[in-house]
């Protein structure tokens, strides 16, 4: 994080974005009357984003806005942003917004002696003036350093534009185009001359598309300083940051049932600690999604919400095979308590799984998530990446005391204690789950590696299941 300058209130000098994440990990928003620059390559987000960073004004806090297009035209822009959940017909009806659509068309442009932008600026002042908006956006700033060449005029321009937000006490963001993954566009002053900086960034690698955010600068102010994953879901535009970076998020002594008789009594007759981060971990058949499944009713049963997200079954096959071990979850879902997401891992990357949970979550309002398995993620990242995945999603769920349970799958035959994506360190429960032969039949044990903070077993105990559920003996 950046050092930031003395300042007596953040709303003094801070425009809140209102996008979900954004404001976090810019401490508050874009500067106040000053200029933001958002770059990135084709189909990352920067329309969207401008757009976003509008609307969210207009219904949030009250600010009207003027949105300036190069590239798109009104009616493209007015479909596009409508599919997200905006009625921005309506909006532009009430004159809260403005869309002004500017084409540059070669063969009626020259460029000759001096000259300068004063046409766009009265066109800018003008829709200012009219809407009494307090926050523009300029998409695609990049189509005029394409038209015109002359450096040393269009820097001052530049200046010029960022210096009537100022004057004119307007927040001003502008969005440019990169023409590679590396570089700005080959003539970038707004780069230099812009308060705040954005980098915006779409990936394929393996195949899989993600899309980072990152905040290349910001004057006077603090600011995160890492790459974050983002996700244009349905909703619009939402950024997930690392919230909880100094590891002081408040904890419950409050307990949970594991929905297993036996395995309670393995963890001082109480069961899991709220909002911790459980790990069942095992071979193929040992009984990883029948131990989460009874967590699950074990949640239900308070009236308390679920969600189970699956990477192998289908809900409907999850809900056929744990009634064969008296486990019926139907009438939770009927009631709105449970709720099943089945989702290939290799259909997304793990930044949009990441969004996508944090998103169902959220709109959930639930006190309790399972995975089941999160190995299966593996196969879609390094395990660097995937261990940030899960820490920045833990860290998520245990600021709101929402209890995780997750399952992963080992190899037969390999270390019990070992988890390819490196996990189990931030894990607060660790259950491990193992098939023995004993005289030619299976027999099931579990034990508890870890359990922080509360007293449980250090033994060994069989268990079966039946028609009955999880029996440990």
């Amino acid at each position: 994080m950046n050092k930031q300058s003395p300042c007596t209130d953040k709303k003094d000098y801070k425009t809140p974005t209102g996008i979900k994440g954004l404001d976090e990990i810019t401490a508050g928003g874009f500067p106040k009357n000053r200029t933001t620059l958002v770059s990135g390559g084709p189909g990352c987000g920067k329309t969207i984003l401008g757009m976003e960073f509008l609307l969210k004004g207009i219904l949030n806090y009250g600010e009207n806005g003027v949105f300036i297009s190069f590239e798109e035209s009104v009616d493209d822009l007015v479909r596009n942003i409508s599919s997200l959940g905006y009625d921005i017909q309506n909006i532009i009806d009430s004159e809260q917004m403005i869309i002004d659509e500017i084409r540059f068309i070669d063969h009626e442009t020259y460029e000759t002696g001096k000259y300068d932008l004063g046409g766009l600026f009265s066109r800018i002042e003008f829709a200012v003036n009219k809407k009494n908006a307090k926050r523009i956006v300029i998409d695609g700033i990049n189509f005029i350093f394409s038209h015109f060449k002359r450096e040393d005029i269009l820097r001052a321009e530049l200046r010029r534009l960022f210096q009537f937000s100022r004057e004119k006490n307007i927040t001003l963001l502008v969005t440019s185009e990169k023409n590679n993954k590396n570089d700005f566009h080959s003539f970038s002053p707004e780069e230099y001359i812009s308060d705040c900086v954005i980098i915006m960034d779409k990936n394929i690698h393996n195949q899989i598309s993600t899309r980072r955010i990152k905040i290349l600068k910001y004057r006077g102010s603090d600011h995160g300083g890492n790459e974050y994953p983002f996700l244009v879901s349905s909703t619009g535009l939402s950024v997930f940051p690392v919230t909880s970076i100094t590891l002081d998020h408040e904890i419950s002594s409050e307990r949970i049932s594991t929905g297993i008789k036996g395995l309670d009594s393995m963890l001082g007759d109480q069961g899991y600690y709220e909002g911790s981060s459980i790990l069942v971990s095992g071979s193929a058949g040992t009984g990883k999604s029948s131990f989460a499944a009874h967590f699950a009713h074990s949640v239900c049963l308070k009236n308390k919400k679920c969600v189970m997200f699956l990477f192998e079954e289908s809900p409907d096959q999850i809900l056929r095979n744990m009634k064969s071990i008296g486990l019926d979850l139907t009438n939770y879902l009927k009631k709105g308590l449970l709720k099943i997401h089945a989702q290939r891992p290799t259909f997304f990357g793990l930044e949009t799984h990441l969004m996508q949970m944090k998103e169902i979550i959220d709109n959930f309002d639930s006190q309790a998530v399972i995975l089941d398995p999160i190995s299966n993620l593996s196969s879609i990242g390094y395990e660097w990446e995937v261990k940030i995945m899960f820490m920045r999603l833990f860290d998520s769920l245990k600021q709101k005391k929402i209890t995780t349970l997750c399952t992963y799958l080992t190899q037969a035959g390999g270390e019990p204690v070992f988890t390819d994506s490196g996990v189990s360190s931030i894990m607060d429960t660790w259950l491990i789950l193992k098939n023995n032969l004993f005289h030619r039949k299976r027999k099931r044990e579990v034990y508890i590696l870890k359990s922080r903070g509360m007293s449980h077993s250090n033994k060994s105990h069989t268990f079966e299941m039946n028609q009955n559920g999880i029996n440990i003996k």
